[in-house]
């Protein structure tokens, strides 16, 4: 599978082509799916989703995405794989609602995908959330990073920066992301 051919055919189907969405499907199945087992890898065994249920839940949202205007392939899995964590924090959100009050974690036992990962997830949203509204490319690093697995090169492709850019928001993000969860103050 060619990078150029799934670019191009990102763009037949944002002008609204749907066979091109017929054609793209398949080649980039494999690729989701990896991602997706990425994401669940380290999850509580007894988990209900699997990878294939979140890779067709992210694909239901993906397809509903109206006219988005993929840039290239990074950017189509860098939406895939906030799709995939925000399905998994609804779901936490979900089973835990009410589990997770005063409870303190750290970024570094979120990201490592902890055991008791559900409620951690959703204290790690809220903190993303909250990095979102300050720094949104501080937010997507970490997101493609963590949950989507991509590399240094392949998020600054994404995000149009250097690597040594990407690096450097990595360590910040972390750093404040450690902070908010620990129930710190805003920095600055």
């Amino acid at each position: 599978m060619s990078a150029h051919e799934v670019t191009r055919l990102l763009g037949e189907w944002a002008k609204g082509d749907r066979e091109a969405l017929d054609r793209l499907t398949p080649l980039v199945y494999a690729e989701l799916r990896r991602r997706a087992a990425r994401c669940l890898r380290e999850e509580r065994l007894d988990h209900t989703l699997q990878p294939t249920a979140l890779v067709h839940e992210a694909y239901l949202r993906l397809v509903d995405q109206q006219k988005t205007s993929w840039q290239n392939r990074s950017h189509f899995y860098g939406v895939a794989v906030r799709l995939m964590r925000q399905i998994l924090v609804d779901y936490a959100r979900r089973r835990h609602t009410g589990k997770r009050a005063g409870r303190k974690v750290s970024i570094e036992d979120t990201v490592s995908f902890a055991q008791e990962r559900g409620a951690d997830l959703v204290a790690l949203d809220d903190a993303l959330g909250a990095l979102e509204k300050l720094d949104e490319r501080k937010c997507k690093a970490v997101e493609l990073r963590y949950f989507g697995g991509l590399s240094m090169e392949e998020i600054a492709r994404a995000l149009k920066v250097s690597a040594v850019t990407v690096r450097r928001d990595l360590r910040m993000a972390e750093a404040w992301l450690y902070h908010e969860m620990r129930g710190g103050s805003e920095m600055s």
